[in-house]
């Protein structure tokens, strides 16, 4: 008999530890193994972990086989495995119900059971008794059942079960957007079962997703009808969450040692190799111990301090657990791991002699990995004194079924009887590897011959669609339709892929069924969808975008291709114009020279493409469960012939415009003329136009007088003369008699429609009282309301209908049917032909498609939101924005007419909350849902625009836009708004851009006016010379002959002279912190700081709600938790310069805090005061220099505060705070952080009061 080499030897030693601890608890027939033996419940996290170091045993006794008695202990170590992985897959598919409707819910109750009888796979608690749902243990199923299918196990035995492996695949697919219990089954660290967004779910299930793409669960023995398909957008906005996440874990946990589990092995999540070594090294800083690492902070499970007779805590108890938390060998475990895998040796003998002093070794000689190690009772207080300083006990289960199985799987790596590629022979650990150089492949299609003929003018030859068959191109919604046949199972009654969006990952691939091929274009440039694809260079744009995109995130094998189609309506009627758009042979000129974005392009011919696309072959569509593998199921037959040549021609109702409408026509629809704009609700402050008022008067003479100033421009006064203007002034007949109405009821009556302004300017009284007037509704309040429904009753709708035949106008037109709209309904059967079947709808929808094409913007936003139109991609951009930790807001301020949005929503329930809070403004509505995806867009392009920015107000979004157009524009609020709805969605997603960057705006006015009155405006990207402010340099050399007419003719009627440079120069800084507090942005690393504030006071008072001091027991400094508790406080002030003057003001108390860490801010600090003293201390300072306060609130006869009214100033301040207060720059002698830190220094008697105190910092 031969003797055991030392190999032999070990591995024996290594299969008594795993059998004496986890194999011999398996069970005999279901295969599972408790987490204890006295337990009867097998958890899916602990028994795949058990698995892991049996497969790893198995493998090493391959390698190092001896005897036939090590190959025997090897194949039964291997069948042990399956039966493991078995067991667990027999439970969830008792649980299909569920999963089939938690696929569409996303819903806990409906989540599968995360533990389950160890004799006959049943639950063992209740949905409710138990945090089931836990994404991360249902994606390291998946990902490990990937990694042992890929070394050659056979786990998945019936193509039932690759339908179930599938829809476990949509079940984690969603993972970036569902908050779920987590690792520690505990969600919220308080217990009290509020699941979050964490971490390391989203991170096991973007390596699962990944690792399970395109795998053959049947092995090399399989087939395509066996293997798994998934997205690559799924998997890839996991990543782009993930990476917006870390170093925090979630909401109420700043850092979490299970982050290790996905930074490292087994997941190799992360891709970014800074963002791994920032989150390891925040784990050691934050949470590593002598006994290993703490869960997170202030973690009191099995502490001395805990009470252990309820499951959660009190969040005020939450600051006794801090320096006491247990520790957890576990950890030290990820992190030998880590530095095995990586081949740091100096590292893994580091962890490995610290595991060497914590483990327990039982009298055989076996070595044992306790749960935890935790502080004993009569040594807790000199802990808290002194961390890491006392010698802990080990707690818990011993061993723990997880850490004794890493133990051993780790001294097995260590010790060379396994290598790490055979743990990972997915090769997910090369994640972070360079990736070659990609070349984006572009195919340019023309939709007939016509296109093409032009673009050969252009030197462009492109194919038409029917020139490149028998390769099919379609939408993207054909390949969604596609997908949704993907995972159905009639015998498990599972529907298939639940979600219908496909992104542009999915649509970069060719796709082969058959003999067939099919291209797909991207979602964005379908014609048939939401109208952001009528604006051309809008679709360029994002063209452009999804270049760069692709650049950066394609993981597959071979070349992404995209495919575009030059519709005709992407530049209106081809035959009327003698030239293409210029951004669109720009755009072709560039793809045509290579390099495109910071990214290789390749113009082609889709057949050259071929040999090096990323081809996909669509086999799920097999009817297999007819026994067909090689057939296609004869519905999915009937769906695609339904999809691709399915097309529907609506007849035209309505005239086309063929020049200036005829007198006639104006004077029979006069009584309903101007009926859409009066619904708009765009507010503009007149207390804004004082602004720019004062600021033209500062600016036109270096002795400007308060009675030289422009009178103010009340924008219902301008809304009362368009309506009086749109009436007929010759037929008496037709003049509206509208009672005296107190101004009071005007107010209340805005109020309640939910608009900033009564929907009908004419009944609007140009001097209104103010919202807390003390006049109580009265009935005249009812008589008010019948006057405006009855305003149109004398209308007959047949004479309209007549002049709708004629009126060519689309204003015109947009007026009649607006009418029949708000009096007969949608539904309402016009008859219009003398043939029934014409509903208003249909009108309404002509009339949208004819405002498309002719790029009436404020139309097309009109018809969409009177027509109930979404943006197909509305919940997918709200999502994006609130997976990445964003609250997004809509509806004008203040609440309760601003609804707050926290968690993803269904698209039509989003649409419904976003109409609401306009009202009947329908207009603003979809422009809401427009800057949705616009925010949406830069936050997955330049997450950078969005830091340290934790809520996303759209209505005040909307109320800068304006505000920045008007001040532009040099036109009063009104007219602002008006060009706010009329920029096309491009220049619209410009405004945006300029807005959250901070960059100054440049504005092109053509001053020809079109058929509909209507100046052309147009946003441009400002050139880096004039971001530099050199524009205004060369404007104070020389005379300027270059401003836009509206500016030129405006100053002449005001008097003044003032140059472009002057209003850039002036202003600048109320501007910025207009934009910072409209945009809710705080400087880096605010709330941490103001979380060691308020360690030092009793609390802060914030226009009197009061930041206590009770939120640093039950919170830690970087909790979301916290931050958003101070926004909670700050959103309740309505002036956004105002709020950034309080942002100032407690910035200035950390710094406080950070030069003296021992003292003590004493009571509750009115934040304010500090404001208000600061302001106070400026206007004294600007008295004794003459400054250009003298003017207004340092002026001897400038306003006091009287109590119980609000100050009103007269440069326009708000809050009290004079103007040039909020003008000045936070640095230097007169500087507002100069006059703030000694408000600071007189209030809380902290710093000398007296003498020259200069802030430098910006």
């Amino acid at each position: 008999m031969r003797s055991r080499s030392n190999s032999g030897v070990r591995l024996d030693y290594y299969q008594r530890i795993l059998y004496s601890t986890i194999i011999k608890n398996q069970h005999a027939v279901t295969g599972l193994i408790p987490a204890s033996p006295d337990q009867g419940h097998a958890w899916i996290r602990d028994n795949v972990y058990a698995a892991m170091s049996i497969w790893t045993l198995a493998m090493a006794y391959k390698k190092n086989a001896d005897l036939d008695e090590d190959r025997a202990k090897a194949y039964e170590l291997d069948q042990s495995v399956v039966k493991i992985m078995r067991g667990l897959l027999m439970c969830m598919m008792r649980q299909v119900e569920k999963l089939e409707r938690f696929k569409y819910s996303q819903s806990p109750k409906d989540a599968l059971h995360a533990k389950y009888s160890i004799e006959d796979y049943n639950t063992v608690v209740g949905d409710n008794e138990w945090g089931h749902l836990q994404i991360d243990a249902t994606s390291l199923y998946v990902l490990m059942l990937s990694q042992m299918t890929a070394s050659g196990l056979q786990i998945i035995f019936t193509l039932d079960e690759v339908a179930f492996i599938q829809n476990l695949v949509f079940y984690i697919e969603a993972a970036y957007r569902i908050p779920d219990y987590g690792i520690w089954e505990r969600g919220d660290k308080t217990n009290h079962g509020l699941p979050e967004l964490n971490a390391s779910s989203i991170g096991m299930a973007k390596a699962a997703l990944e690792a399970v793409n395109d795998l053959d669960l049947f092995g090399a023995r399989g087939g395509p009808a066996s293997m798994i398909h998934v997205l690559a957008d799924e998997a890839q906005n996991c990543q782009a969450v993930l990476e917006s996440m870390l170093p925090r874990e979630s909401n109420s946990k700043e850092i979490d040692a299970a982050l290790l589990s996905i930074v490292g092995f087994p997941a190799f999540a992360v891709e970014d190799p800074e963002l791994i070594h920032k989150t390891k090294e925040c784990i050691r800083r934050k949470l590593q111990g002598r006994y290993g690492c703490k869960r997170f902070l202030r973690d009191g499970y099995k502490t001395a301090r805990e009470d252990a007779s309820r499951l959660h805590y009190e969040p005020w108890e939450l600051h006794v657990f801090q320096h006491i938390e247990c520790e957890w060998p576990l950890f030290f475990l990820f992190f030998l791991l880590d530095a095995l895998f990586s081949g740091d040796r100096e590292q893994a003998e580091e962890y490995y002699e610290a595991l060497e002093e914590i483990v327990i070794r039982t009298e055989n000689g076996l070595k044992l990995l306790p749960e935890m190690y935790a502080v004993p009772p009569d040594k807790v207080e000199a802990e808290k004194a002194n961390p890491h300083s006392q010698e802990r006990v080990a707690v818990g289960k011993i061993p723990q079924m997880w850490g004794q199985s890493l133990y051993v799987l780790s001294c097995l790596l260590k010790e060379g009887f396994v290598a790490v590629g055979e743990l990972d022979p997915m090769n997910r650990r090369l994640i972070t590897e360079k990736k070659p150089d990609l070349v984006v492949q572009v195919v340019i299609l023309a939709e007939d011959k016509q296109i093409q003929e032009k673009l050969r003018e252009y030197d462009f030859d492109v194919n038409t669609v029917s020139e490149v068959m028998p390769i099919e191109v379609h939408p993207a919604r054909v390949l969604s339709e596609i997908y949704a046949q993907l995972g159905k199972n009639r015998k498990l009654k599972l529907s298939g892929r639940p979600s219908h969006d496909v992104g542009l990952l999915s649509t970069s691939k060719l796709y082969m069924l058959g003999d067939k091929i099919f291209a797909f274009t991207p979602q964005f440039s379908d014609p048939h969808e939401f109208y952001l694809a009528a604006d051309t260079n809008l679709l360029l744009n994002m063209f452009h975008t999804d270049i760069a995109f692709l650049r950066t995130s394609w993981r597959q094998l071979g070349r992404p291709t995209i495919t575009i189609i030059l519709h005709k309506h992407m530049w209106g009627d081809i035959d009327a114009k003698k030239e293409l758009p210029q951004s669109v042979i720009a755009t072709l000129k560039k793809l045509k020279s290579g390099y495109t974005t910071g990214a290789r392009v390749e113009l082609g011919n889709i057949k050259d493409f071929l040999s090096t696309s990323c081809v996909t072959q669509l086999n799920f569509l097999a009817n297999t469960e007819s026994g067909d593998i090689e057939g296609t199921d004869q519905c999915v037959l009937d769906l695609l012939n339904k999809i691709t040549h399915h097309k529907s021609v609506r007849q035209a109702r309505l005239p086309v415009y063929q020049g200036r409408p005829r007198r006639g026509a104006l004077r029979r629809d006069s009584s309903v003329r101007g009926i859409v704009k009066r619904t708009k609700s765009i507010a503009y402050s007149d207390q804004e136009q004082d602004e720019l008022n004062y600021l033209r008067s500062r600016i036109s003479s270096n002795t400007a007088h308060w009675g030289e100033m422009r009178p103010r421009t009340v924008s219902n006064v301008s809304a009362l003369g368009s309506f009086c203007s749109s009436l007929d002034d010759d037929d008496e007949n037709n003049m509206i008699v509208i009672p005296e109405v107190p101004p009071h009821l005007i107010s209340k009556l805005a109020a309640r429609r939910g608009s900033s302004e009564i929907n009908y300017p004419h009944l609007a009284h140009t001097n209104s009282s103010p919202p807390d007037s003390p006049h109580s509704l009265t009935d005249a309040e009812t008589a008010i309301g019948k006057n405006v429904e009855m305003l149109y009753a004398g209308i007959n709708p047949q004479d309209l209908l007549e002049v709708l035949k004629e009126a060519e106008s689309l204003t015109e037109q947009a007026d009649i049917i607006h009418f029949l709209f708000l009096t007969k309904g949608l539904d309402w059967d016009t008859h219009i032909d003398g043939m029934p079947g014409c509903l208003v709808k249909d009108l309404l929808q002509e009339l949208y498609e004819k405002a498309c094409h002719e790029k009436h913007w404020w139309l097309v936003r009109h018809t969409a939101g009177v027509l109930r139109k979404r943006v197909e991609d509305l919940a997918k951009a709200v999502t994006d924005l609130l997976v990445r930790q964003k609250q997004v807001t809509v509806g004008m301020p203040p609440e309760p007419r601003e609804r707050t949005i926290t968690r993803p929503l269904p698209p039509d329930e989003l649409r419904d909350i976003i109409t609401e809070a306009y009202g009947e403004d329908s207009s603003t509505a979809m422009l809401t849902q427009e800057l949705l995806v616009y925010l949406a867009m830069f936050i997955r392009t330049e997450p950078e625009l969005f830091r340290s920015m934790l809520r996303l107000r759209v209505g005040l979004i909307i109320q800068v836009m304006a505000s920045e157009l008007a001040k532009t524009l040099n036109c009063c609020g009104e007219k602002a708004a008006e060009d706010l709805l009329n920029l096309s969605p491009f220049e619209l997603k410009t405004l945006l851009h300029h807005i959250l960057s901070g960059k100054e705006l440049r504005v092109h006015v053509d001053v020809e006016e079109d058929e509909e009155n209507e100046l052309g405006i147009s946003v441009k990207e400002s050139s880096k010379e004039d971001n530099l402010g050199m524009k205004q340099v060369r404007e104070e050399m020389k005379i300027s002959t270059t401003m836009t007419a509206i500016l030129d003719s405006t100053s002449r009627k005001a008097g003044s002279t003032f140059s472009e440079g002057d209003i850039c120069r002036q202003g600048q800084w109320l501007r910025r912190r207009r934009l910072d507090g409209a945009l809710n942005r705080v400087p880096l690393d605010f709330y941490p700081k103001l979380w060691q504030v308020l360690e030092k006071c009793h609390g802060l008072s914030i226009q009197g709600h009061v930041l206590p001091q009770s939120l640093t027991r039950e919170m830690t400094p970087g909790e979301t938790k916290f931050a958003l508790q101070v926004e909670a406080v700050l959103n309740r002030i309505p002036q956004p310069e105002y709020r950034q003057l309080m942002v100032e003001a407690l910035m200035v108390l950390t710094l406080v805090v950070e030069s003296d860490k021992k003292c003590n801010l004493g009571g509750i600090i009115q934040i304010e005061h500090l404001v208000s003293e600061a302001n106070r201390l400026f206007l004294e300072e600007q008295g004794r220099e003459q400054g250009d306060a003298t003017l207004c609130c340092a002026a001897p006869d400038a306003p006091v505060m009287t109590p119980g009214k609000p100050l009103v100033l007269k440069c326009g301040g708000k809050a009290g705070i004079c103007q040039l207060f909020y003008d000045s720059a936070p640095s230097g002698r007169f500087g507002t952080m100069t006059y703030t830190c000694k408000a600071v220094a007189q209030s809380l008697n902290i710093f000398p009061a007296t003498g020259d105190l200069e802030c430098v910092v910006s």
